[in-house]
């Protein structure tokens, strides 16, 4: 197959996912083995690859996600072991009394626990110190895990702008400038972010708010199937652990202490806590046993989804599938808007966040479109910088991102819904970003 084909046949493979999923037809698990597979076998029987070759990028692909299948499922355990010992009905009520039962100060708290958590730069590590915090309070005044999600990857996506995310550094890299000097550009923007950010927390307060959420709602929670099942561990007798109370909040800020300074695998850090907390909690073999059965649902369902992933992205990745589909869609950029390159970019990144992952996208896509602009006088920084900024908005969503699995697992969220109620308004923000861009000369053309 030449490369017009391979680039057609990962646009099919991903609509296909895309299809299967919004249309409730599979759960994700299966649709992107089945899809992957179909795919894979093309490659095989056109002699584009041989089995081996495949099977080497399938390993690939899982290797490159089971750190972050292997976190969700301790990740998972763990506060599930604090849910069960009483601590975050403690946490939960120590921070009513902070905002009272005030639907849209919910919503602000959202959005800045996820900018302070998101620091560190990695998605996994916010999902899991944001959504277990507040899952608990959004349940208790009937507010959606959706609006959950949305506030959080908002928050998320203009925080990922900092140097030592990953995004910028990508970028950087293949501009060959210091990663620093691209943020100082950038930084106006990721300012416009911020309080586009805090934004959203307001208005989605609001319209919670207009919902009915509050105490005294009547309204049914939705979405939260995982959650429940996760969360149903009334055969198992009482375990608040009010006595331990001190132990196990100190337990967790260590936890999120380690996950932030403690250049270890996050997985690791779970592991470890895991047993302490199922040690000093729960001591005795059969009670254990009890704990680690009743959360296991959907820690296996997350985890075969992100193994899942992994197939799908070793298929399209490895193969460079991915980087042949950007040189397509440079392809279609007409001569004549050559010097309007960092707007249609602009433009353009959230749904192409949609198809490329982190990789292919600034190690595929971005040359290409840099040389591209070239030929238009255009400053290769503000492709880069549109490509980076209006990019990131959407990090979150994306179904080729691991860590969008993480979160939706934490909030019990399936993932068609997730990108249902958040795309457009990402994309909003994403285009709100690049005027800003514009207007503050950050982007010129």
């Amino acid at each position: 197959m030449n490369e017009t084909m391979l680039a057609l046949l990962g646009f099919a493979t991903i609509i296909m996912i895309i299809v299967l999923l919004l249309r409730n037809v599979t759960v994700p698990a299966l649709a992107f083995i089945g899809v992957s597979c179909v795919s894979a076998l093309i490659l095989v029987l056109t002699g584009t690859f041989t089995v081996k070759e495949v099977g080497d990028f399938i390993k690939a692909g899982v290797a490159d996600v089971h750190s972050t299948a292997a976190l969700f499922i301790f990740s998972v355990l763990f506060f599930g072991i604090m849910t069960d010992a009483g601590m975050f009905d403690s946490i939960i009520n120590a921070l009513m009394k902070k905002v009272g039962h005030n639907v849209i100060g919910v919503a602000f708290m959202t959005c800045i626990i996820a900018m302070i958590g998101h620091l560190d730069g990695g998605g996994a590590s916010t999902f899991l110190i944001t959504i277990p915090a507040m899952l608990p309070i959004y349940k208790k005044l009937k507010m959606r895990p959706t609006t959950l999600l949305l506030i959080c990857v908002t928050a998320m996506g203009v925080m990922n702008l900092l140097p030592w995310g990953g995004p910028t550094m990508r970028a950087a890299s293949v501009l060959g400038i210091e990663a620093n000097v691209l943020w100082m550009r950038i930084l106006p923007m990721q300012a416009v972010g911020i309080a586009i950010a805090l934004f959203t927390a307001f208005f989605w307060g609001v319209m919670e708010k207009k919902r009915g959420a509050g105490i005294d709602s009547t309204l049914e929670m939705e979405d939260t199937d995982l959650l429940e099942e996760s969360a149903s561990t009334s055969e198992l007798g009482d375990l608040a652990r009010p006595k331990l109370l001190l132990f196990n909040i100190g337990l967790t800020l260590l936890i999120i202490y380690c996950l932030v300074f403690l250049k270890v695998p996050s997985y690791l850090t779970f592991m470890v806590g895991c047993v302490i907390a199922l040690l000093v909690n729960y001591p005795g073999a059969k009670l254990q046993n009890k704990i680690i059965k009743s959360h296991s649902g959907p820690a296996l369902m997350m985890a075969s989804t992100i193994l899942a992933a992994g197939v799908f992205l070793g298929v399209l990745e490895q193969s460079e599938i991915m980087n042949h589909m950007a040189n397509i869609l440079a392809s279609f950029i007409p001569q004549s808007m050559g010097r309007f390159m960092p707007i249609i970019i602009g433009v353009l990144s959230v749904p192409l966040t949609m198809l490329f992952c982190t990789d292919s996208y600034f190690y595929g896509l971005l040359p290409v479109l840099i040389s591209v602009g070239n030929s238009f006088g255009v400053d290769p920084v503000h492709t880069a910088i549109a490509m980076v900024v209006c990019r990131n908005c959407a990090t979150f969503i994306s179904p080729v991102v691991p860590a969008t699995f993480l979160g939706v697992g934490l909030a019990g969220v399936e993932i068609k819904d997730h990108i249902k109620n958040s795309f457009l308004w990402v994309w909003g923000v994403s285009l709100v970003c690049l005027v800003a861009g514009l207007l503050l000369g950050v982007i010129t053309f």
